[in-house]
């Protein structure tokens, strides 16, 4: 599974670890987070994180 980069702020989603404090368990690809999921750094929407490359 890939990471994804919020290009606002450049928090990195890790699909391992997850988003556990929005309720998005370790495991869980960008592609299966629910629409209205936002960063949780800087309250952006999916639409504004593209594929990291490390």
């Amino acid at each position: 599974m890939r990471k994804y980069i919020c290009t606002v702020c450049e928090y990195i989603y890790d699909p391992e670890q997850g988003d556990p404090e929005s309720g998005i368990d370790p495991g869980t690809a960008f592609e299966d987070i629910p629409e209205d999921w936002v960063c949780p750094l800087c309250g952006v929407g999916k639409e504004d994180f593209e594929p990291y490359e490390e």
